[in-house]
Formats: structure tokens, C-alpha cells, sequence
């Protein structure tokens, strides 16, 4: 382990009403560097019973009324508080969150890490101006009001770690919920962090607590708990409906963020420069590993050589590295595991008649760790597996197209629905495209820029239910009715 390694990998502990312990069974699990597949940390391996006792400290400050019924100003204080501490130890959090995810630490730093603090700092501010309606009728006066709805479960996946946690964590706290979070196993260091900060700024015990263990012991409690009121997860669609299982046997509302194979649409009037620099980021950008990921490019059949051929030249510029290194552009996949799957796919697609035009294989000369070749397939056809599944890796398929008809006919043959992208100067064509394609998100002309003020969430595999925004205080408080005869 290096000197920095050293200095901000810790072993962690489950945190439960506000303080570290070690899992009941004595129980626990490594964390490995991606970039290296040599251990980071010993992490306490939850089970059912250390769930139970989370869920319970959660419930029990919840109906105690400490954070519950505290002023929603006091509340927002305590959430900034966190968000100033989380820039206060950006650097420290950018490098566990690079250390333990592989991805590049321009990105930990230069956005993971403030969108986590901004995160908290959003809904702490927003819930001071959630508004309740009021209706008056000739006798009668009614008015709503939105109330916590009580013990909150937070499932959050190994890609981006300390922002998922937060995107869903300060928008539940804000409106007043208890939380349990189980990050994912693979990258569950800077998550625990949150911890720390939470006691620093004064949050009460018991209102923040999280688990780290297997998701079909930990995860599988975290569904199914009576006192749980509500569950919000992020992951793959197959997960998710087991989620959705478990949830209905105690009918806990669900809100589920799954997968995505989203359509990267470039017309022949586009600016190509631009779209072909935002189409690299749409995929390549954390390697691959993120669920809105625009991992089909289709491309018109008049500039689709050219396109091509402008788009591979800049793949090859991309710098595969360390990912502490300052000038990486892509690290390391998530694990062993996963580089295989990626690889596995590569191959069945080539073997279904897809072309290789960069990348395609492991790469060995940067050591042990999980690195692959930034890979572009093209010619594909949209049902071939490559085209129809979610690789989760730095795999981009390019589909021809000749219509913009056949562009939205191509898009939506999927049983996913995230996200999508136009490339287009055609401002009514833009518009068409977006509104006829069967996304729960749509980008022109750019890609992943997001409004914290909007709605978040997919449709058909790619989930169920909205957050951001209002749309989060609706999914975590429970609405009320109160009519009064005057």
C-alpha cells in the first residue's frame, strides 16, 4: 500500500446510531483496488440481524421526534453543515473514492465529489419552501400537509458511490426520514465516510446509519423490514424486481433507478467536432460504468464513414491509466469479474457480425488491474446483443440509420427506456426526436448535464417512480387531508 493509500484508507465499521461498530458475527469482507486487484480494507460484513438493529435505532429516532419534528430550518442547517464538510475533505474523499471505484481522480475531484456536497446543500435549502395546499369551499376549509414518512432503506450501486448516497440520502433527511444505506460491497469506503461527516455537523444519532454487506443478506433485510416505509434502489433491472418483491409483501412504495441501453442519435446537419467529443464522453466517461451511458450511436448513413472515422481517431487519443494520475482519462473496471463480462460481450458481438474498429481486449501493460481498450463496434445491427443489453463497460455500438423515422424506430426497439441523445442544428427535428422517443430522460446537443430541480428516472426496465426536486419530497413524505367545517 502507498503512502497515500495509507493516509486515507481506513478499515470500516458499520455505523449504526451514530457510532462505528464491528458487525455482531465479527464477520468481514476485503475491498480491492481496481487498478491493482491488491487489498484496500477490511470491511464488517452485515447480516440480518446487524440490519435489524439499524433499522430499529432508525425507527426509534424517528418516532422520537428529534429530527422528525425539528424545524425544517434547523434541519436545513445541519444537512449544509455536511455539505461544507464534504468540500472541506474533497481531496481526501476524491482519492478513497478513486482508490476504491478505479475511476479517474479528475472526475472524483472535479465532479463526484462537489455534486455530493451540492446534493445535501439542494434539498436541505429546497425544504424550506416545500408548500402545502390550502382549499376553501363555502363551509368547509381543507388543507394538505406532507409528513416524513418514516425509516427509509437506500440501496446504492458501486459506480458512483458517494454521490448516489447523497442524491438519495439528503433529499429523505431533508423531509424529515430516518435513513439505512448498504452501499455496494465492491465500493463501500467513501460511503461509511458519510458517517464521520454526519457527526461532525451535529446530525442526531440514529437518523443516518449504514450497513455494508451482500446484497442478498444485508440488501434482502433492508427490503422486507416492517418498520421500513419506504425503499429507494439503484442498480441493475433483474435486482430491481426482486426489490419490488420483497417491498410487496410489506407494500413499501418503491422507487427504483435500473438499467439503460440509450440511443446516441447523430443527424448529417449535426456539428460533428461537438458531437463527437459529447458521444466519447457518453460513453467512455467512467469507464462505461454508468446506467445513462449512450452506449448505441447511431449515426446517418450519409456522414456515417466520415463519423466513423473522425470518432475512432479520437478514441485512440484516450489515455488509459492510473487513475490518480492527473491526465487519465479512463482507469480500471470494477473488478475482475466485471472486465471478463465486458470482454465476453465484445466477443459474442463480433461473433454476431459486428465490426471491431479500436479496442476490444484487456490491457496488460499497466499491471494487474482491471484495464480494457476504450472499444467501438460498428455496423451493428440493433438485435444483436450488444445492441439489446446493458454491458456496463467501455463498449459502444454503432448503428447506421438512414430516417430520422428509422432513428426513433431503432431507439425505442429496447426493453429499456433511461435516456437519450440528439446531435442536430434542425431545432424542430430536436424536438420531434425527444418527444417520440420512450426516455424517462433526453439530452440535445449535450449529454449528462442535469437540473437538480427536475425529475430523475426511467421508464419500461429502466425503473419505476421520479425523484429530484419536489418529485423527491412527494416519493419520501406521506400526503395528509384535513378538512374543517367553518
Amino acid at each position: 500500500m502507498t503512502q497515500l493509500q495509507q493516509q486515507v484508507i481506513k478499515d470500516a465499521k458499520l455505523f449504526i446510531n451514530g457510532e462505528y461498530r464491528d458487525s455482531i458475527s465479527g464477520e468481514s469482507f476485503d475491498t480491492i483496488d481496481p487498478a491493482t486487484n491488491q487489498k484496500l480494507a477490511s470491511v464488517a460484513k452485515a447480516n440480518e440481524e446487524d440490519v435489524n438493529h439499524a433499522i430499529e435505532a432508525a425507527q426509534r429516532t424517528f418516532e422520537s421526534g428529534i429530527w422528525s419534528k425539528m424545524p425544517v430550518a434547523e434541519r436545513s442547517e445541519i444537512l449544509c453543515r455536511m455539505s461544507d464538510i464534504i468540500m472541506d475533505r474533497a481531496d481526501e474523499l476524491a482519492h478513497v473514492e478513486t482508490l476504491d471505484v478505479g475511476k479517474p481522480i479528475k472526475e472524483s475531484r472535479g465532479f463526484d465529489i462537489p455534486r455530493a456536497a451540492a446534493n445535501l446543500r439542494f434539498f436541505a435549502e429546497m425544504a424550506n419552501y416545500i408548500h402545502h395546499e390550502h382549499y376553501d369551499q363555502a363551509k368547509y376549509m381543507s388543507y394538505s400537509k406532507y409528513a416524513p414518512a418514516g425509516v427509509t432503506s437506500l440501496i446504492i450501486p458501486w459506480n458512483l458511490p458517494f454521490m448516489q448516497m447523497t442524491w438519495k440520502a439528503s433529499a429523505a433527511m431533508a423531509a424529515g426520514n430516518t435513513v439505512v444505506v448498504k452501499p455496494a460491497s465492491y465500493t463501500p469506503l467513501s460511503a461509511v465516510m458519510l458517517g464521520e461527516i454526519a457527526n461532525e455537523a451535529g446530525l442526531p444519532p440514529g437518523v443516518l446509519n449504514i450497513i455494508t454487506g451482500p446484497g442478498g443478506t444485508a440488501g434482502t433485510a433492508l427490503t422486507k423490514h416492517p418498520f421500513v416505509r419506504r425503499i429507494s434502489f439503484v442498480g441493475d433491472s433483474t435486482t430491481g424486481r426482486t426489490v419490488m418483491q420483497n417491498a410487496a409483501s410489506q407494500l413499501i412504495p418503491v422507487s427504483l433507478e435500473l438499467g439503460g441501453k440509450s440511443a446516441n442519435i447523430v443527424f448529417e446537419d449535426a456539428d460533428l467536432d461537438e458531437a463527437i467529443e459529447g458521444s466519447i464522453d457518453a460513453i467512455f466517461r467512467n469507464q462505461g460504468e454508468i446506467c445513462l451511458a449512450g452506449s448505441r450511436l447511431l449515426v446517418q448513413e450519409r456522414i456515417y464513414d466520415l463519423f466513423l472515422d473522425k470518432f475512432v481517431k479520437a478514441v485512440r487519443k484516450i489515455k488509459v491509466g492510473d487513475p490518480l494520475c492527473e491526465e487519465t482519462d479512463m482507469g480500471a473496471l470494477v473488478s475482475k469479474g466485471h472486465l471478463e463480462t465486458v470482454d465476453e460481450y465484445v466477443q459474442a458481438g463480433i461473433s454476431e457480425g459486428a465490426k471491431l474498429a479500436v479496442g476490444g481486449k484487456k490491457i496488460t501493460s499497466l499491471g494487474e488491474g482491471n484495464f480494457y481498450e476504450p472499444t467501438v463496434l460498428y455496423d451493428v445491427d440493433n438485435k444483436m446483443k450488444v445492441a439489446q443489453e446493458e454491458i456496463f463497460g467501455p463498449v459502444l455500438s454503432v448503428i447506421p440509420f438512414n430516417t430520422e423515422e428509422e432513428a426513433i424506430q431503432i431507439a425505442n426497439d429496447s426493453i429499456y427506456g433511461l435516456a437519450g441523445v440528439v446531435w442536430t442544428n434542425d431545432l424542430r427535428r430536436a424536438h420531434r426526436v425527444a418527444s417520440s422517443i420512450n426516455s424517462g430522460l433526453f439530452w440535445i446537443n449535450c449529454w449528462y448535464y442535469r437540473d437538480l430541480r427536475t425529475p430523475f428516472g426511467g421508464s419500461k426496465a429502466s425503473g419505476i417512480g421520479r425523484e429530484g426536486g419536489r418529485h423527491s419530497f412527494e416519493f419520501y413524505t406521506e400526503a395528509k387531508t384535513i378538512t374543517m367545517k367553518l
